[in-house]
């Protein structure tokens, strides 16, 4: 007989703040973070306007044991700041690769939480990839610095449809040899 055993992300710590698995309470303020339209618009996933119930089932598909992606909440309450920065995630691919995704609220932005979090990620490296990849908006300047910034490289030129925007955006893709 086999027993499947549910395995949460594992806590990592980073400087001044702790990535941790998702928790029911962390809905509140991915709620609010996640509505700002300057948020939803600089990813794939999150639409806009935020209908009702999305961010439940996200922490439902995050706490998913048939999962596919591995999701943290850049929590700096450790540190007297607020208990959810951002959210970052590391999707599973083929051939020991991975795919790193992130978001940080607008109150947290230029204050070097993404790249604080995405560093513990490369340095945890708890997929146990051979190959990251990450890619951004070419309207995001910001966020290919997060990526170059971490020693990601730029690989080339994509696009990726925006469920915010209703629309292909086109995108920049990076990638980092690990081990």
């Amino acid at each position: 007989m086999t027993v499947d055993l549910f395995i949460q992300p594992n806590v990592i710590t980073a400087q001044r703040l702790v990535l941790r698995p998702l928790r029911a309470s962390d809905q509140g303020l991915i709620d609010m973070y996640a509505s700002d339209e300057r948020v939803a618009r600089m990813t794939t996933s999150i639409p806009h306007p935020l209908p009702p119930g999305a961010t439940e089932a996200f922490i439902s598909r995050a706490s998913d044991v048939n999962r596919t992606e591995d999701v943290w909440v850049m929590d700096g309450s450790e540190r007297g700041l607020a208990e959810v920065l951002g959210v970052i995630g590391l999707e599973r691919m083929d051939r020991q690769q991975s795919e790193i995704s992130y978001w940080v609220a607008p109150a947290f932005w230029n204050t070097g939480f993404a790249s604080e979090a995405l560093q513990a990620i490369v340095e945890a490296n708890p997929q146990g990839a051979k190959t990251l990849f990450g890619s951004v908006f070419q309207d995001n300047p910001a966020s290919a610095r997060v990526l170059t910034h971490c020693g990601f490289e730029y690989l080339g030129d994509a696009e990726a449809f925006s469920v915010a925007r209703n629309a292909k955006v086109a995108t920049w893709t990076y990638l980092k040899k690990l081990g």
